[in-house]
């Protein structure tokens, strides 16, 4: 897997643009694969977004991660079908006002948090820091949802139908990122240089 991913990413070290780029792209199809393989659930299918959104953020950092996150609500907004559920259920910025928005919003703030961390704390934060984006991604998701529903049906339909799943996706996020060799995680944050 290492050499794949060596043929995949440029040359790391100074992170050129086009690395950049590159990574960010990388990211944002990591992204919509995650929002398209679904598991049936009830009331919405579950997706593996929560987990994407975190291991991409502790892999690229703040600023990377964030940028990735962010590129993709932009292709989202453009249009492209990115998001669970599309264009099935809608597409472009209707489908981002819809009451999956706060979600949404939520992984940007939660992709700063966890990239934070991974750029300023040791690794053994991360999986604290993906706990709190969790909760972040949780309390912005159910006050928006909150606009579309009643409020004694924003539980059931927000928070008690995900939360387990989402808390196995984050112990499953944690542990492929924590696990990673120190020497690819400098190669996938393009902070080694290939000498």
């Amino acid at each position: 897997m290492q050499t794949m991913l060596q043929f995949a990413l440029p040359p790391a070290g100074a992170l050129t643009p086009v690395g950049q780029m590159l990574r960010v792209g990388l990211g944002i199809l990591l992204l919509t694969a995650s929002a398209k393989i679904q598991v049936p659930f009830w009331p919405v299918p579950m997706t593996l977004q929560v987990a994407a959104v975190m291991m991409i953020a502790a892999a690229f950092g703040a600023r990377l991660g964030t940028a990735t996150v962010i590129g993709y609500m932009v292709a989202g907004a453009m249009g492209l079908p990115v998001f669970a559920g599309t264009p099935e259920k809608g597409i472009g910025l209707a489908y981002m006002m819809g009451g999956t928005g706060g979600y949404l919003l939520g992984f940007v703030v939660a992709s700063f948090i966890v990239g934070w961390v991974a750029d300023n704390l040791r690794k053994m934060f991360l999986a604290p820091a993906m706990l709190a984006g969790l909760a972040v991604i949780y309390v912005l998701g159910l006050g928006w949802l909150a606009q579309f529903v009643s409020a004694d049906k924003v539980l059931v339909y927000g928070f008690s139908p995900f939360i387990v799943g989402d808390l196995v996706k984050i112990a499953l996020a944690a542990f492929l990122v924590i696990g990673l060799p120190t020497g690819l995680m400098q190669k996938i944050r393009g902070s080694q240089s290939d000498a």
